[in-house]
């Protein structure tokens, strides 16, 4: 008994906070971060939870890491295919099974997984700055000025856009004009809005999907 108590208090125990901390730096700090999710949030967390008990559980039996990171992986597929998860949302899945079984059953000590961990996490964080790659979110919008969408009229369009919205606009894209009413329905392409330009347009009413 005295062995068995030792051995959980010398491996599992500081394997399952190494888990638990490092999925809670992923998913509360980077990915509810960007993505305030709370039901994904809890979904990952406690699906990462339940991949380091098995596996880790399971290091007596004869069980490769291979074999374990495809059992789960298609368990994941399984459970989320009826479910509208982006690309985005699946790459985090992906993340919560590599931590998780790098920490279960990973041949590492508790020095490397603490800085594998740490390395992973520190390149996800990277991946969702700016420095990465600019943030562009899609704006729907009613345009009444309809002499501006024509093809030689683009830069006063673009210009009129910006001068109204305050947005720094990528690109923009017409999705269909009514002629009957004088309206165009666009959709603006642009960057992250800073915080002092909020008061430039009405925020209740702006909620614009990231591409």
């Amino acid at each position: 008994m005295n062995s068995i108590t030792g051995l959980i208090f010398s491996q599992f125990v500081p394997l399952l906070i190494i888990n638990t901390l490092f999925l809670t730096i992923l998913l509360r700090l980077i990915f509810f971060r960007y993505s305030p999710k709370r039901n994904a949030l809890f979904g990952y967390f406690m699906f990462g939870c339940g991949v380091f008990l098995v596996t880790n559980l399971l290091q007596g039996v004869e069980i490769s890491m291979g074999f374990a990171f495809g059992l789960f992986a298609i368990f994941a597929m399984l459970r989320y295919r009826t479910e509208a998860i982006s690309v985005r949302d699946m790459t985090y899945l992906f993340l919560v099974i590599v931590i998780s079984l790098i920490n279960g059953v990973g041949p590492l000590s508790i020095a490397s997984l603490i800085i594998v961990n740490a390395i992973l996490c520190a390149i996800v964080a990277f991946g969702e700055t700016s420095l990465f790659a600019p943030r562009i979110f899609i704006k729907n919008i009613r345009y009444e000025n309809i002499e501006n969408i024509r093809p030689e009229n683009f830069e006063l369009l673009m210009a009129d856009i910006k001068e109204r919205t305050g947005l720094q606009i990528e690109r923009v894209q017409i999705s269909n004009i009514d002629f009957l009413s004088d309206v165009a329905n666009i959709k603006v392409f642009h960057y992250e809005l800073p915080p002092r330009n909020l008061t430039k347009l009405d925020s209740k009413n702006y909620n614009p999907t990231e591409r």
